[in-house]
């Protein structure tokens, strides 16, 4: 069985079958899907989960059952969906998707506890104190992670707190609450379930670079005071025309040193369309470097692709001219990115 650290000895051989979309020989191994692929390599392979395509389409349901082992709920948790009106909560599709996983063997990332978008009007709109802005804050985190007590295993608690540059982005806990808001965040989710293990989370903070830097200061303050921080999470939204960090390892390696857990969480790779075959590989070399970062880090434990098919993909909506962003086509067909992710998966074993 392979081991985390000779994953780099096997990476070359996992670009090579992406090629030819061919499957690696493991003796005895069931290679059918992404879930058998993972099984002993200490990560999860997980998708964010459109509750209308889990409702309406019975291939994506079965996909999602059959090749995933981690979901996450891809808007159904969020603030303005769970708490539409001040004190009212909706847990209908977020309970769905939590029977879901339950029922196919899957655990639950909770996704997102503190956020400055998808937030409900009445929260935004309205003129709160501090005080009253505090309790809302905790209100709200400690009901919702009580509500799932058990049964989501990950939160992602603060969610895009900093800008690129690494200082703290403006929003309306910061200037109401200061810099504090972060650390009563954990503390309030930890006191609603002890259990479950709880998040810092951002995109372009897979690298060594300004704002990971200022995240890894952040953990490092945390810890230091005792604050239940056990993760961090890089959303790895990628695009084959900017290429790739080349710091990935380095930057999992470090928060390993730190004690803290992570995890790849939102992982899509976007092209400038048309599709054509060098761009696929180059998604699919994508794909795979942030999978080997996770597989060759003592203390990443999983790795979500946010969507896994084109059909339901968030980006086309978000950016103008790009697209097919997913290791599955449109027709739910598995792109030259699944079988790299696959591979990747075979060859750690």
């Amino acid at each position: 069985m392979a081991t985390r650290r000779n994953v780099l000895a096997v990476v070359a051989l996992a670009l090579a079958t992406v090629v030819s979309g061919a499957a690696p020989a493991v003796a005895g191994a069931d290679t059918d899907t992404l879930r058998a692929a993972a099984r002993g390599s200490g990560v999860r392979i997980g998708t964010a989960v459109d509750m209308s395509a889990l409702a309406s389409d019975a291939d994506y349901r079965a996909i999602v059952a059959s090749q995933f082992d981690s979901v996450t709920a891809e808007n159904v948790m969020k603030w303005e969906a769970i708490e539409p009106e001040r004190g009212r909560y909706d847990w209908a599709a977020a309970d769905r998707l939590v029977d879901f996983a339950r029922a196919n063997g899957q655990v639950v990332r909770g996704h997102t506890l503190v956020w400055h978008n998808q937030n409900p009007a009445w929260l935004t709109e309205d003129a709160f104190t501090p005080a009253e802005l505090r309790q809302i804050l905790r209100d709200h985190i400690k009901t919702q992670v009580r509500h799932f007590k058990g049964r989501v295993y990950q939160w992602d608690v603060v969610n895009e707190v900093f800008n690129d540059d690494g200082t703290l982005r403006d929003t309306i806990w910061l200037r109401a609450l200061g810099p504090g808001y972060i650390a009563d965040a954990f503390r309030w989710a930890h006191e609603a379930d002890p259990k479950a293990k709880l998040y810092l989370n951002d995109y372009n903070n897979e690298g060594v670079n300004a704002k990971s830097d200022a995240y890894y200061a952040l953990a490092k303050q945390l810890r230091s005071q005792g604050v239940p921080i056990h993760g961090y999470g890089m959303q790895g939204h990628l695009g084959v025309q900017y290429g790739f960090p080349g710091t990935v390892f380095d930057n999992v390696r470090r928060f390993d040193a730190l004690g803290v857990q992570t995890a790849f969480t939102e992982v899509d790779v976007r092209m400038i369309l048309p599709v054509d075959p060098t761009k696929e590989q180059a998604q699919a070399y994508g794909f795979s470097t942030l999978l080997q970062a996770c597989l060759l880090a003592r203390h990443c434990v999983s790795y979500t692709v946010w969507g896994f098919t084109d059909r339901y993909s968030w980006v086309p909506g978000v950016f103008e001219g790009q697209g097919s962003a997913t290791p599955y086509t449109e027709s739910l067909q598995p792109k030259p990115a699944y079988q790299a992710i696959r591979n990747t998966f075979l060859l750690a074993r």
